[in-house]
């Protein structure tokens, strides 16, 4: 189970990177930073959503878009792992 938490994890971080690297700025993304203080605006935000769903092959439920889960990296880990949880049980 670690290992998946940490492949989501790092999965997570480069989508993150990559939307930074698309407006031109460099951050240290760690798992508790919050997005916001990294530079993630409302628009990349929406681009983060999009991404996780094609990154991770799932669509997120509408009552799982909240700010809570998308506030840090973190949270997002917990968010998708709780929604593939069901997928890898089986």
């Amino acid at each position: 189970m670690q290992a998946f938490n940490t492949d989501v994890r790092n999965r997570i971080i480069k989508l993150v990177k990559g939307i930074l690297e698309q407006n031109l700025l460099i951050a240290d993304v760690t798992s508790s930073a919050k997005l916001v203080d990294v530079g993630l605006t409302s628009m990349d935000m929406v681009n983060l959503m999009l991404g996780v769903e094609a990154e991770f092959d799932f669509t997120i439920p509408q009552s799982e878009i909240t700010p809570e889960n998308f506030q840090s990296v973190e949270t997002l880990e917990r968010m998708i792992a709780t929604q593939l949880q069901p997928a890898t049980a089986a």
